[in-house]
């Protein structure tokens, strides 16, 4: 059925998401009412609508199966301890006279092998918190160090985002994790500096450890590092040999590498089982994603929006940040943010000849800058982790606004470098 709704009816269906979200309604319900109110208000029939929703339901699928693989790598990775092996031994090589560099490079690393952003966070905070109560820094600057750097290996990981921008421009996983490397670099630069002039005011960190947690027994490095490793040769393959193995192929494969190596394979079933539970969420999250996408997709927002960076002679290119920026804000959420941008714009950058890779990544970066807003997840989770309050959390969403924009800058200036 060829409908096309208004831009009204979309931005009305879009806003009215936003708002439920707020009020604490299931984001993924949120999403599918205010698609449907969306549709029926932008001139659609309620036959119409309901099929241009699962039309873009439908076409969520391809990222949801990934996505519901990658979890047996990160199930993999936390439960075996090889996701805090690994920020440990960053941590102790680094030393407390890097504390800040050492947080923000451990949360990179561990986001960028395949642990989702808020399980980085948590999983790097006990040793953050630790090594922060010796040099007395403040909770603000040691969770800006978790935060940044998790964005900073977030652009640049096989993440539920990084699969669905992947998706809704169709280009290569790897391909687009690698064109992010020096935007990824220059987030973690600035996670540095601007943690460290929070690290400067007063307020040191008074830790509480569960019982039982300093003796708990972790891998070698090397049987923690199996697992990502396996993960990165096998997606490598495909530039570098023109062999492609999927990532639905690589992900669990490297989380049963990481639980062979660290001796607990008989865990495995159970890890699978943790990891599922870790991804289900986004999941589901993405199915009422596609349907407000579908929806978008299917009105003249996209034609209007063009039209308007014409009349106010802005280049075409730069609708890929600003509606990673505008879509991840609206959502709260990197993944969906990034899902919509990519679902909805796609085919507009591709026709104004924006190469499909540079396009994907700066919708990548845009959808970094303002996706930690209260409404989401990701700003409850990760204030959790270190036992913040909601005004402290606050306070730290302008720094991490300017660690997505940096990483959002350096993607469209790679772009007018190389297009």
């Amino acid at each position: 059925m060829d409908i096309t709704f208004t831009t009204a009816g979309a931005l009305i269906g879009l806003a009215l998401s936003i708002f439920l979200i707020i009020k604490k309604i299931q984001p993924a319900y949120s999403l599918i009412i205010g698609a449907l109110i969306g549709g029926l208000i932008g001139s659609g029939d309620l036959v119409g609508t309901v099929e241009v929703m699962i039309t873009g339901a439908q076409g969520m699928m391809s990222s949801v199966i990934r996505i519901l693989t990658s979890g047996i790598l990160a199930g993999a990775l936390i439960k075996t301890g090889a996701a805090e092996k690994i920020a440990e031994v960053i941590v102790a090589k680094l030393g407390e006279k890097r504390t800040i560099v050492s947080i923000a490079i451990a949360t990179m690393v561990i986001c960028m092998v395949g642990v989702f952003i808020d399980i980085a966070v948590i999983t790097v905070a006990p040793i953050a918190l630790a090594i922060g109560n010796k040099v007395h820094y403040n909770k603000g600057a040691i969770l800006l160090a978790m935060i940044g750097g998790g964005k900073a290996g977030n652009i640049i990981s096989p993440n539920p985002n990084t699969i669905a921008v992947s998706e809704g421009f169709h280009v290569n996983l790897t391909s687009l994790m690698a064109v992010n490397i020096v935007p990824a670099i220059g987030a973690l630069i600035m996670t540095v500096i601007l943690a460290t002039i929070l690290s400067k005011r007063s307020g040191g960190l008074e830790i509480h450890y569960p019982a039982g947690e300093e003796n708990k027994s972790l891998p070698s490095l090397w049987a923690a590092i199996a697992g990502p490793v396996v993960v990165i040769l096998l997606l490598a393959l495909r530039p570098l040999f023109n062999i492609v193995i999927d990532p639905l192929i690589a992900l669990p494969l490297g989380g049963l590498v990481s639980t062979i190596a660290c001796g607990e394979i008989k865990k495995f079933p159970h890890y699978m089982e943790f990891g599922l539970t870790k991804v289900i969420g986004v999941s589901v999250l993405l199915i009422g994603t596609g349907t407000i996408a579908g929806i978008i997709k299917a009105s003249a927002l996209q034609g209007d929006v063009v039209s308007l960076l014409e009349m106010m002679h802005l280049p075409s290119f730069i609708l890929a940040p600003i509606a990673g920026i505008v879509m991840g804000a609206a959502t709260a959420s990197t993944t969906a943010g990034a899902t919509i941008a990519s679902q909805t714009f796609s085919g507009v950058l591709l026709k104004e000849g924006i190469p499909a890779i540079f396009a994907g990544a700066m919708v990548h970066t845009g959808a970094t800058v303002l996706d930690s807003l209260p409404h989401g997840s990701f700003f409850h989770a990760t204030g959790g982790s270190v036992d913040m309050n909601i005004k402290n959390r606050m306070r730290l969403i302008p720094y991490e606004a300017l660690i997505g924009l940096t990483s959002t800058i350096l993607s469209i200036i790679w772009y007018l470098i190389f297009r």
